[in-house]
């Protein structure tokens, strides 16, 4: 039976990443002080990126637009060839005397609590103009645990509309805060949502600051929401795949691994099917498996040598596999272990042809060069480019 689950770890493990397709070219400026660092090698590669949301009253098109495409965003940042760890975080902020002034998700490899919490927020507040995007911006790099390692992609994308108040005193001023994100070696890129001259001012001098990108789209993002025939499908294969998850481990893993489930019931519950076709896809991906298991996943950890299911104790085991025999423990991995597996190819197949059906969509409508979803992949195919991530697809993930 070990003989089986490992031959079968080499099977799973050649599981092919989702394909992706090409890109429409980009007119936006480039501006050129981002830090320099190593390329990265094929195999450890990150990108940590921080999302700076303005959710007051204006912004409830962005708001949604980021909803539904966070996942996409995900599977286009994790088309690299060397398949790179994907770690993401948020910065949702207001203004003084609204209901909060930034509320800081730190980065996790754990999207589906990230989602949770992002599906939480409505837009409010606001009014009078400017906003505490100074506030948001010194939490974005002092508040959120940025790794260490010079070779990883660190990257913030702050999303608004309004100008950032420069009239409270006591507030860290943006330009000391791109400071210490330079010598972090995080790069600051900004979107305006609307066209508002002072915001675009202010928006201008912070991607120049952060040694990153301007970009300006429509008030509600402008971003790509097409619904597919594929889409019921693979929102019920994702459940299917989700249900393959067996925990084990101590009591506080276990609270953990709790509350991952919940988050995952949440967006099962709340989203819509667009939005979980395109996490599908991406908990199908190389990248995605770290956000499909998470932490302590039994399956993963037997199949991969990180656990031995004759020295776990019984009570650390899932409930449903507590009076069994080893051997039928074995069983109950291989056989979960191949579902899980067949579940995933079927939505590779799936997700390609559901591509390939955007992109023919995308093409019908005069393509997406103004999209959210390009001006977002554009920024980080060239910025994570310079540190040796290969983006070869021409189009992001929609």
């Amino acid at each position: 039976m070990k003989s089986k689950v490992i031959a079968l770890a080499l099977f799973v493990l050649t599981a092919a990443a989702v394909v992706f397709y090409p890109l429409y070219r980009s007119n936006a400026t480039t501006l050129t002080n981002t830090p320099v660092v190593e390329p990265l090698s094929h195999y450890g590669a990150k990108v940590e990126v921080v999302f700076v949301l303005d959710t007051t009253g204006s912004m409830s098109g962005l708001i949604q637009a980021a909803k539904e495409k966070i996942w996409s965003i995900a599977s286009s940042m994790a088309s690299a060839q060397q398949a790179p760890e994907i770690r993401m975080g948020l910065v949702a902020y207001r203004d003084r005397g609204d209901a909060y002034v930034t509320r800081v998700v730190d980065l996790s490899s754990d999207l589906d609590s990230m989602y949770a919490t992002l599906m939480d927020f409505q837009a409010a507040g606001g009014g009078d103009g400017p906003e505490s995007v100074n506030q948001a911006l010194h939490g974005a790099v002092h508040q959120v645990s940025w790794s260490q390692d010079p070779k990883v992609y660190r990257v913030v994308f702050l999303v608004g509309d309004a100008p950032p108040h420069m009239d409270y005193q006591d507030d860290v001023k943006y330009p000391q805060v791109l400071d210490a994100a330079r010598a972090k070696g995080i790069v600051v890129n900004t979107i305006q949502s609307g066209n508002s001259r002072y915001t675009s001012r202010e928006w201008h001098q912070i991607a120049q600051l952060g040694g990153g990108r301007y970009f300006q789209v429509e008030q509600a993002g402008s971003a790509v929401v097409i619904a597919t025939p594929f889409d019921k499908k693979l929102a019920e294969l994702s459940r299917q795949l989700d249900d393959t998850r067996m925990y084990y481990g101590p009591p506080e893993d276990r609270k953990q691994q709790h509350k991952k489930i919940e988050a995952t019931e949440k967006l099962h519950a709340a989203s819509s099917l667009a939005s979980r076709a395109r996490r599908a896809t991406f908990n199908a991906s190389k990248s995605g498996k770290a956000n499909l298991t998470g932490k302590g996943d039994l399956i993963e950890d037997v199949i991969n040598g990180g656990a031995d299911l004759s020295t776990i104790d019984r009570d650390q085991l899932p409930e449903s596999m507590q009076d069994m025999s080893v051997g039928e423990q074995e069983a109950m991995i291989t056989e979960t272990a191949e579902r899980r597996n067949e579940l995933q190819r079927q939505i590779r197949n799936l997700a390609e042809q559901r591509s390939s059906y955007l992109i023919t969509e995308v093409d019908k409508l005069g393509g997406a060069e103004d999209s959210l979803d390009t001006k977002i992949y554009r920024a980080v195919r060239e910025q994570a480019g310079r540190m040796g991530l290969r983006y070869d697809a021409e189009a992001p993930a929609y």
